[in-house]
């Protein structure tokens, strides 16, 4: 069988654990609520009505594309892309192709920042790996001006930033629902993880500071993944709606 990623790869390893799954989650949460674009996901009244479960739908899509063989993925990616054509048909617009790219940069940038935070830095050639993975769920997308490779994308995901993030009234919504829905502990924890990820465009932007209480933890936190305090961060982090639905993305690699 012909996987959409190969077995060994470094992209297979970040998408495995639960932990680096609610890093992504969390990074995707702070860019999702800053785009211009998010108007979009406004329009069909899901994500100020279930702001997680619209965030943790496209993190299951991305997931369910990195395990799944070459033609399974295929079909995924096809469906993700009729369902965004369906939304265009009832707004009478296209969502302009900017606002899908962002989606998948941002797929990018935090994979290899949670890898990075909890577990070492990945070299260039891993990067490229990452890159490459999500640069093919661009193409099968039918997503234009995408960079070629992963050298290249970094200008190109640096002007994005610049370019398509905006704070407004959605931005204070979003952050509102996600308190309301998360209450305030786990959304006290998601802001601290976002800051220990996020990048300082995005930071700035939320008018965050750098310190996150959780960063002297980090380091004990990674030497007690051994013993499953991911679990533990899993169960602290996540309302009990979503915990068995982010068990059953973790995948254990031998």
């Amino acid at each position: 069988m012909s996987y959409f990623v190969n077995e060994n790869s470094v992209v297979r390893k970040i998408w495995s654990r639960s932990d680096m799954v609610l890093f992504i989650f969390a990074g995707a949460a702070a860019e999702f609520a800053l785009n211009k674009a998010v108007d979009w996901l406004y329009f069909t009244g899901k994500l100020p009505s279930d702001p997680l479960g619209r965030l943790f739908s496209t993190v299951r899509y991305a997931h369910t594309i990195i395990y799944s063989s070459t033609c399974e993925a295929h079909q995924t990616i096809d469906t993700m892309r009729h369902i965004h054509s369906s939304v265009e048909q009832n707004r009478g617009v296209a969502i302009p192709d900017w606002a899908y790219r962002d989606v998948l940069f941002l797929l990018i940038y935090y994979s290899i920042a949670s890898y990075e935070l909890l577990e070492r830095k990945l070299t260039v050639e891993e990067k490229e790996e990452v890159y490459s993975v999500f640069h093919r769920v661009g193409i099968r997308m039918g997503l234009k001006a995408l960079p070629s490779d992963y050298i290249e994308w970094l200008p190109v995901r640096k002007a994005h930033l610049i370019e398509d993030l905006q704070p407004g009234n959605y931005t204070i919504d979003l952050f509102r629902q996600y308190r309301k829905h998360l209450g305030a502990i786990r959304y006290f924890i998601l802001i601290e993880v976002q800051k220990l990820i996020i990048p300082e465009h995005v930071r700035h932007l939320l008018d965050l500071s750098r310190y996150s209480w959780l960063a002297p933890a980090v380091p004990v936190y990674k030497l007690g993944r051994q013993i499953k305090l991911d679990k533990i961060l899993r169960a602290v982090l996540l309302p009990a709606a979503y915990k068995t639905q982010m068990k059953t993305l973790e995948v254990r690699l031998n």
